[in-house]
């Protein structure tokens, strides 16, 4: 279980289900109520039947349903064996549904880094990569962004200025060129998902599943060329495993992802947005909207050319969208509370 991410903390957290006669497991899919499961058995893995409600913890918070990269206790007296209990979670990449509940989705649980593959076959979307960043800052993995497709790019002053681009919305991130054609800049993905666990995300056409097939060591996921047209993929992978790298650490893969609605990340983006954080101290007003205030601090930033406008832009997109969602949460908790309460009236 070491190879899977085992250790002195996880270990700890199991010990009460251990004393039940409970045995550990690492969820490494889940998929149409059915949950695959890594145990300590000889057999290594087996397939866990969660029934109609695949939350042992609290059945209505889809927030705690059983995702991959989950620690779960495990009774195998039963057939098939059944989850327990949910290990606490040190960290969770959230992101909002796309349903009207304000609800968020746990893409993966006990991450240590973020991996955001975008396709320099297409043109860079850079909100969409401050979006994964937000919400990697916030779970509290380590994001990294990985440019693929280099040897798409004519030359490497090109090359050069693409990185230039995505550093300027992804201050104090690695920015990596890979090519799964040729071979560059894969060893040193390769280290730095040599320990822990590292979660994959982008858009579909992004070469995730090539990536991840290219960690793994062999053809683990299926690849589909994305559409001449426009450079998008057709969703190769449609769930999300926990895969075993042959260079040590795990991997969870990801399907390509639409949406990425932010969740719950004001922490998220004050560190994305850190130098904007840091000039607004300096702002007259203590709330300054850095829109039109006298002796803004911000937008004397962007006059002098030190902040782009549109790293601006986006800060104040990203901020208010990150506030609606948080008065939403706040009234969907309130409601529920209230429907509680009736009940045990």
């Amino acid at each position: 279980m070491a190879a899977y991410g085992w250790n002195a903390g996880v270990e700890a957290d199991f010990a009460p289900y251990a004393a039940k006669g409970l045995s550990p497991g690492r969820v490494v899919r889940v998929e149409r109520g059915l949950c695959e499961v890594v145990t300590p058995a000889a057999d290594g893995r087996s397939t866990v039947l969660l029934g109609s409600d695949p939350n042992p913890v609290a059945p209505r918070d889809p927030m705690w349903a059983v995702c991959a990269g989950d620690w779960v206790a495990l009774d195998r007296d039963t057939e098939p064996p059944a989850i327990r209990a949910l290990l606490p979670r040190r960290t969770a990449f959230v992101r909002s549904t796309s349903t009207k509940r304000s609800e968020g989705q746990v893409l993966a649980a006990n991450v240590d880094h973020a991996v955001i593959a975008v396709s320099l076959a297409v043109e860079l979307e850079l909100e969409r990569i401050e979006r994964f960043l937000a919400l990697a800052w916030e779970c509290g993995a380590q994001p990294m962004v990985v440019m693929t497709k280099s040897d798409l790019v004519d030359d490497e002053q090109t090359l050069d200025h693409l990185a230039s681009d995505i550093r300027g919305a992804a201050p104090n991130v690695p920015v990596l060129a890979v090519s799964a054609r040729t071979g560059h800049g894969l060893d040193t993905l390769r280290s730095h998902v040599s320990h822990g666990t590292s979660v994959l995300l982008g858009q579909s056409g992004a070469g995730k599943s090539t990536l991840a097939n290219v960690l793994v060591g062999e053809e683990i996921q299926e690849v589909r060329a994305a559409r001449d047209s426009d450079g998008k993929g057709r969703h190769t992978t449609t769930r999300r495993d926990l895969l075993l790298l042959s260079g040590g650490g795990t991997l969870i893969d990801t399907p390509g992802l639409r949406g990425v609605g932010l969740w719950d990340a004001a922490d998220g983006l004050a560190m994305l947005f850190s130098e904007i954080e840091e000039l607004a101290a300096s702002c007259r007003f203590h709330d300054c909207s850095h829109t039109s205030e006298p002796r803004c601090a911000v937008l004397a930033a962007v006059e002098e050319g030190e902040i782009s406008r549109r790293r601006l832009e986006s800060f104040r997109k990203l901020t208010a969208e990150n506030e609606w969602i948080g008065e939403r949460i706040d009234a969907r908790q309130r409601e529920q509370v209230r429907r509680d309460w009736k009940r045990g009236s």
